[in-house]
């Protein structure tokens, strides 16, 4: 089953809450819209941004919905949702329901509980998952750093390659270029294989990378689309400036907690997202106050979306 391989960004949406930590889905309209100003034609939900793992099986599927209702005008956007965890059943249905809602394709994490003791068992596990909804193109999703499953991914794809029609490529977030470059080259570049490190995105591109799914991309996109730009007229200089812009604001976040500052960066740019699920934090007042001042002295303000 051939599909159109992805160029570019595609964020992965932070999920609006509420002060009390439940969702906010009046939000997503306006954020789609953000996105859609901004060049974006793609996004990817519920991952590791969204907070995914910390939603109910019910809110994931409303997440879904209410991205699919937003973008509803724009039949050329495309939505992954990452259908991921530890119960496969539970995946499975999340997998159903995003085909029966009209996305366009799903994402699978390995079982991060009872982890699979080798890439022939990992491949079990989302073959069973992704041959329930063969209509849609289903990608792996390498995190090792969360879920402590780490196999080299070229192995992942010969073990794939030719078991699945819809199984399309693999969300790439570790940093091994060696096994990341195999992945690319592999079987003619057959499959897509998304950066998800948006720090090291210019490296990541010089090694062949097409496409990138990331959190920062929900707020300063246009920092990313300029040091695209930039590598491909061969301005490398330019492109390496603007990839140590984005290092320092990431390093900025990493300083004051991850997802929490990530909403915090959305406030900056215009919009309120509200609170994080446990064990994430969100950002008291004072300390968003002294977060703004530094990512503002960093020049946020020029990269940030419009």
């Amino acid at each position: 089953m051939p599909y159109q391989h992805f160029k570019g960004l595609i964020p992965a949406p932070f999920t609006p809450m509420h002060p009390d930590g439940s969702l906010n889905l009046d939000i997503i309209p306006d954020y789609f819209r953000s996105l859609v100003r901004n060049n974006i034609e793609a996004v990817f939900i519920c991952g590791t941004t969204g907070e995914g793992t910390a939603l109910t099986m019910a809110e994931k599927k409303a997440v879904a919905e209410a991205w699919k209702k937003a973008s509803a005008d724009h039949p050329g956007f495309r939505i992954m949702t990452m259908v991921g965890g530890t119960c496969i059943e539970d995946c499975i249905e999340l997998a159903q329901h995003a085909k029966d809602t009209g996305l366009w394709g799903a994402s699978l994490i390995a079982p991060y509980f009872f982890k699979p003791s080798s890439v022939e068992v990992l491949a079990s596990f989302f073959t069973r998952v992704a041959s329930s909804v063969p209509e849609l193109p289903f990608y792996y999703y390498h995190i090792p750093v969360m879920t402590h499953v780490n196999f080299p991914m070229i192995q992942f794809l010969k073990s794939m390659d030719g078991r699945l029609e819809n199984f399309a490529g693999i969300k790439y977030s570790y940093e091994d270029h060696m096994d990341l470059l195999s992945c690319l080259q592999y079987s003619n570049a057959k499959y897509d294989i998304f950066w998800g490190r948006d720090e090291n995105l210019l490296s990541a591109t010089v090694m062949g990378v097409k496409a990138a799914i990331g959190s920062t991309y929900n707020y300063m996109a246009p920092l990313y689309h300029d040091l695209l730009e930039a590598f491909k007229r061969g301005d490398l200089e330019r492109a390496r400036i603007l990839q140590n812009s984005s290092i320092e604001l990431i390093r900025l976040l990493g300083q004051y907690g991850g997802i929490g500052t990530g909403k915090a960066y959305m406030k900056l740019a215009g919009f309120d997202l509200g609170t994080c699920r446990l064990p994430n934090q969100t950002l008291d007042v004072d300390h968003f106050d002294q977060f703004s001042k530094e990512a503002l002295a960093l020049g946020f303000d020029q990269f940030r979306m419009k």
